[in-house]
């Protein structure tokens, strides 16, 4: 049998809206669906009613399905000449495992073709008002991934980025963003940097804007968020109807937890 082709498409940071139009084409036109845990409702609803759903989310400490099985899953089902749509939130090569399932494929000899999407990282900070660049606060920007700072020996290295770029753009901190604050400010960074800890549900963002200093001690984040560290984190407050907490405001949060 002719094998069928796998397509890594990348599908936004959750507003239905926001998937390219060559994703809506191939998701509408798939066989199989293999998708995460934070795609839309909606956007499943525009495949066919015949096509294949495959849910293979993942929550920090538990996983449906581990990444040898997905990749296996894409594998197998393209070798029944199945048209699959590995449907990933965000963009599939930011942070969302792409790279491995593509790397899979090509070893297993399976077509297969990479859709961009618009990544969280980039797209949660804009509807907050947050440009990660800005003329007169910010030249260049990192994303890091706040998981890593849970582990022993860290592969990111958080002496080196405190002061190497202008702005730090933080995914899956919702957990060790105190932990983080503090290597940041005990290599160089000021603790008077703005920090905002944003968040978008459908195209309504919302900012929670304090500083690297008054996070250290610890605060309450519901995941997903994505946390912005530099001077352009303070223009959500001017920008957009964000939600801007004083430092006294979430010090008596922080007592309170």
């Amino acid at each position: 049998m002719t094998p069928g082709r796998v397509y890594l498409v990348g599908a936004g940071p959750g507003d239905p809206g926001l998937i390219t139009v060559r994703g809506l084409a191939l998701l509408r036109d798939a066989d199989v669906i293999v998708y995460d845990r934070l795609v839309s409702p909606e956007l499943l609803d525009e495949a066919s009613p015949a096509a294949i759903r495959i849910y293979a989310g993942k929550v920090a400490g538990s996983h449906s399905i581990d990444q040898e099985q997905i990749n296996a899953l894409l594998v197998h089902h393209a070798r029944r000449g199945r048209k699959v749509v590995r449907l990933k939130c965000g963009d599939p090569f930011v942070f969302g495992r792409g790279g491995e399932e593509a790397e899979a494929l090509a070893a297993s000899e399976i077509p297969f073709e990479i859709v961009p999407g618009v990544s969280s990282a980039i797209a949660v900070p804009a509807c907050a008002g947050i440009p990660l660049t800005h003329r007169r606060l910010s030249s260049s920007f990192a994303v890091v991934t706040g998981h890593d700072c849970d582990k022993a020996r860290p592969d990111v290295d958080w002496a080196r980025l405190a002061t190497a770029v202008d702005t730090l753009v933080i995914l899956m901190a919702a957990r060790t963003l105190p932990r983080i604050a503090r290597e940041l400010i005990a290599h160089g960074r000021s603790p008077d940097t703005p920090v905002a800890v944003t968040r978008l549900n459908s195209l309504e963002a919302t900012a929670v804007t304090t500083t690297l200093g008054a996070v250290t001690g610890g605060i309450e984040l519901e995941p997903p968020v994505v946390v912005v560290v530099g001077e352009v984190a303070a223009l959500g407050q001017r920008q957009t109807a964000a939600s801007v907490l004083s430092d006294r405001t979430v010090a008596r949060i922080l007592a309170n937890l």
